[in-house]
């Protein structure tokens, strides 16, 4: 409890043995422990006596003993401890000084009302606190007139003036408070263990006197109820470690091995209770590794053996609770066993007990009231502590172990249980496809209904499928997930339940279904980019297919191999793999999916820069998808055709098309779709260098990515948000947008993605003059695209580094870097990526002062990017080209070329390479000799081409030398 816990915890010592303050009262201080006394002798007598003190022959122990010192691993509960204390605070004017602390069997009930005691008593709130144990669930209870016979004792009473009824004791004990009350005296009635409000409201104190009551149930109409959670697992971790301590102060076992200490305390639950019968175990075995009783504890079937010390069992404590469940309560808390997922809805519940909800619901919230199950945090839906589960398990097996009907009918509960999970989920799947394609099931109303249902019950399906496997209702809940989990991009859920279908199949025998489980774990492993093993898979489902002469099952596995080649980047076998599904669905007449292999097609085409071809495919396959009136499929047609249309720099086309393309995912409500359309319309937008629209564009991918917890997707938006905001020249956004990509594409082992975003990183650290970090990005994108054999990208990092390498003046390595790329490019017959390499070894040998190899391969540059139709690239080639040619004093042409540059960049709304531009024309016109006037009018202009770039440096420098100008 926070730095001073020693302290106050030395204090609360202290005064439990001085048992009185400095009034000198001898009942000040009065604290009795009523807990398994025996309250069932007879009452003599009647009258009162106000005496103030306690009779020998009374059950209890002495005054001194009855607020035990807390436990030295006494730890946490802060927000517990202020609630009650404010409760007791005498200052509080808002109603009696009641409360209930509630909660399940051992989370440490007793321990907190302990501490209060001691916490209200070291204020100096009350002159007495009064223990006493209402053994709520032991065989026999405390009946109330015991417990006020016992109170009235330890208030003074003798034996012989206690009535003989409770009504008649209760009234005493009243009384006797009252007249505390009037002495000035204020006391705290402790009542531990309750388990119904009759044993407790009797002791309902008068004036301002507090009762603290415990229970394992929420008893209501007493006074404020408080339920005490778990621990957390860092102050178990603090319990266990102050608990061995208190054995052997030189027991280091928690700090020497953190990690198995939390696996310890997470076995027990952070139940205090296991926790403190854990540390006695391990107490009496010093020599006992965390890691062994770790293990012990999480062996399947052992946790709650071992949970003995000998003297505290957790299963007896549990058993308490048990027995005083009614016979339906009690079969419903075994059959909540049953369900293998974290926690169940009363729409479950229902098919166990086979009841109705109103039935079901009752005895659900009688369990909870009991503190054997938790209300969920969504209403209807209720969860078992781990402990609790293991304990139902048990009882369950248990109660059917020696009864063939009772085994019977918890199968039937078990098997309707199931058969709730799988069929709903199968209507939840027909929702999920595009909107005509399937009929849905009218159990949901609209497919957003549909995926509420499924992100619910997540976990509960998959764990259903994997405690069935291996059977038929496993491998329906299989396929039934699948499409859902792709949707909500839970791509390792996605393996793992494919593998668990394939091993159902397997192990059944279930050949023909085989290969649809092989096709599936090869999508699953596609999407978390497992691709070696993933063309395995779809292998194998293609040769099932073949044996079993399935021809549309074999089509299906060729396309997905055809994906899962493109994604290794085999790519030539990738067009060979969907050329083959598309021409067995064409042979078959089926039109649907020779479009999708069409689409397929498009893109592995794409991957090899055959856009003229790729264009070909998208639109064929968009034209067959618009026939059959598929506007999801012709969707992702627009999508992949703008995609191919950016190749050959077709963007107003590209943009119109993925535009379409994202309109239409939205109206269907596919965010997965939707994303990736803005993704690539941002691309475009960048093609046109619209960079603000572009930025929206990829801020929105983001976004939508995140809200799908698509973690690959979220990092290609930052990735092209970077580069968006780039071109804006906001550097510090783009570079922060390029390490968020990084660090995304890192955590998911993502190579090709990280070494995109390294050299994305490089090209912001350029701008930014940080050239030495620049170049360790550039080279570990390199590396990261040698590792892949990406021959594309290697050529695109030499050519990055040249650059790099040119700002650091390291001229020789940058020519070379600069060679490597072109050589590349050219061996790929990628002519814009040649282009690139061209004018970057342009500028490079300029840098060495190669001023005529310089100028050839400006040249070079600028001719392949007029062939390319890039007026950009082009105007930036003639740029460099009049700086070559000024350089070799061929003035005349260098201002030809520069003035040519000038015109194009401003065409191209390229306000700062415009500035550069007319800054390196006027250079070139002062070297010609042209009049100053002439040179400093250029000076300005570039200054104003700046100043529209919000490039304030530039401007201001381009104005000097206008200035300087004579």
């Amino acid at each position: 409890m926070g730095g001073n816990k020693k302290k106050s915890k030395d204090r609360v010592r202290k005064n439990a043995v001085r048992g009185s303050r400095g009034g000198g009262r001898a009942d000040e201080g009065l604290r009795n422990d009523f807990r398994g006394g025996n309250f069932g002798g007879p009452a003599q007598g009647s009258g009162t006596q106000h005496n103030t003190f306690v009779h020998q022959y009374a059950p209890v122990p002495t005054a001194m003993a009855a607020l035990p010192p807390l436990p030295p691993e006494f730890t946490g509960r802060e927000e517990d401890l202020a609630f009650l204390l404010g409760l007791l605070d005498p200052a509080r004017e808002d109603g009696p000084a009641v409360a209930v602390l509630a909660g399940l069997p051992g989370v440490g009930k007793t321990t907190l009302v302990h501490a209060v005691g001691h916490a209200a008593q070291d204020r100096g709130w009350f002159t007495g606190v009064l223990l006493v144990g209402l053994r709520g669930y032991d065989p026999v209870p405390a009946q109330p007139e015991n417990v006020l016979d016992a109170l009235l004792r330890s208030l003074g009473v003798s034996a012989e003036h206690i009535p003989p009824t409770a009504t008649e004791r209760e009234a005493l004990y009243r009384s006797q408070l009252d007249a505390r009350t009037r002495a000035g005296e204020r006391l705290l009635v402790i009542a531990d263990n309750a388990f119904s409000a009759e044993q407790v409201r009797p002791l309902l104190p008068t004036g301002r006197h507090g009762l603290l009551v415990t229970s394992r149930r929420s008893l209501s109409g007493l006074g404020r109820m408080r339920t005490l959670n778990l621990l957390q697992p860092e102050e178990a971790v603090a319990l266990l470690d102050a608990a061995l301590r208190n054995a052997d102060a030189d027991d280091s076992r928690v700090a020497d091995d953190p990690e198995a200490a939390e696996r310890v305390v997470l076995a027990c639950g952070c139940l205090p209770l296991a926790l403190q019968i854990t540390a006695a175990l391990l107490a009496a075995d010093p020599g006992q590794p965390l890691a062994e009783r770790a293990d012990r504890l999480t062996r399947s079937g052992e946790r709650l053996e071992g949970l003995d010390d000998g003297e505290r069992s957790l299963r007896a404590t549990f058993d308490q609770s048990l027995d005083r469940l009614s016979p339906q309560q009690a079969d419903l808390f075994r059959l909540l066993s049953l369900n293998a997922g974290p926690d169940i809805s009363t729409d479950a519940a229902m098919s166990l007990t086979d009841k109705s909800r109103l039935v079901t619901e009752n005895l659900l919230g009688q369990l909870a009231v009991a503190h054997l199950v938790q209300r969920g945090p969504v209403r209807g839906r209720w969860q078992l502590h781990d402990l609790l589960r293991d304990y139902a398990a048990v009882q369950a097996e248990a109660h059917t172990g020696n009864s063939r009907p009772a085994r019977r009918r918890y199968e039937q509960a078990r098997a309707r249980l199931v058969a709730y999970y799988v069929h709903t989920a199968e209507a939840a799947d027909t929702h999920l496809p595009p909107s005509g394609t399937t009929t849905p099931s009218s159990r949901f109303d609209n497919r957003a209904q549909a995926l509420e249902w499924l992100d619910t019950e997540r976990a509960n399906l998959i764990a259903t499928a994997h405690a069935e496997s291996p059977t038929v209702s496993a491998t329906r809940l299989a396929f039934g997930l699948s499409r859902y989990l792709d949707w909500r991009r839970r791509l390792q859920d996605l393996v793992a339940i494919h593998s668990l279908a394939l091993d159902a199949c397997r192990a059944m025998g279930d050949r023909a279904n085989e290969a649809g489980a092989w096709n599936n774990l090869g999508a699953a492993l596609q999407g978390v980019r497992r691709f070696e093993e993933a063309i395995t898979a779809h292998e194998k489902a293609r040769d099932l297919h073949q044996e079993f002469g399935d021809t549309h099952g074999a089509a299906s596995a060729w396309n997905n191999l055809g994906l899962a080649l493109r994604g290794a980047r085999r790519l030539e076998e990738a067009i060979t793999a969907v050329e083959r599904a598309r021409d067995l669905h064409q042979k078959l007449g089926d039109t649907h999916g020779a479009a999708g292999a069409w689409n397929n097609l498009g893109l592995a085409l794409q991957g090899v820069q055959r856009y003229e071809e790729a264009i070909t495919a998208a639109e064929r396959a968009r034209d067959v998808y618009e026939e059959l009136g598929d506007t999801h499929g012709a969707a992702g047609a627009w999508n992949n055709l703008g995609g191919a249309l950016q190749g050959v720099r077709r963007f107003e086309e590209a943009i119109t098309l993925h535009e379409k393309a994202r309109d239409v995912y939205e109206e269907l409500g596919d965010t997965q779709g939707a994303a990736s359309a803005w993704n690539n319309l941002g691309g475009a937008l960048q093609g046109i260098r619209h960079f603000e629209e572009a930025i929206t564009a990829a801020e929105s991918a983001r976004d939508a990515y995140q809200e799908l917890g698509d973690t690959q997707g979220t990092a290609s938006a930052w990735n092209n948000l970077g580069a968006a905001l780039q071109g804006m020249r906001r550097f510090e956004k783009a570079l922060t947008a390029h390490e968020r990509a990084r660090d995304l594409y890192q955590e998911l082992g993502h190579t090709q993605g990280m070494a995109s975003a390294w050299n994305n990183l490089g090209g912001s650290l350029q701008e930014m003059r940080r050239f030495e970090e620049a170049l360790t990005a550039h080279e570990s994108a390199r590396d990261l695209y040698q590792k892949l054999d990406d021959t594309q990208g290697v050529a695109g990092t030499w050519n990055s580094l040249g650059l790099a390498l040119r700002g650091v003046r390291r001229f020789d390595e940058s020519i070379s870097a600069a060679e490597n790329s072109r050589d590349l490019y050219e061996e790929l017959g990628h002519t814009q990526g040649a282009a690139g390499a061209w004018n970057n070894l342009g500028l490079a040998l300029r840098g060495a002062r190669r001023f005529d190899e310089a100028l050839t391969a400006a040249e070079r540059a600028r001719d392949l990017y007029e062939d390319l139709g890039d007026t950009h690239g082009a105007a930036i080639a003639w740029n460099n080209l009049g700086v070559a040619l000024r350089k070799v004093q061929r003035f005349e042409e260098a201002a030809a070329a520069g003035e040519r540059a000038a015109a194009m960049l401003t065409a191209e709304k390229d306000a700062f390479r415009t500035g550069e531009a007319l800054g390196e024309l006027a250079l070139t016109l002062s070297e010609a000799g042209t009049p100053p006037t002439e040179v400093r009018t250029m000076w300005l202009r570039a200054a104003s081409a700046y100043d529209e770039a919000k490039a304030t440096e530039e401007a201001a420098d381009a104005r000097a030398h206008a200035d300087e100008t004579n």
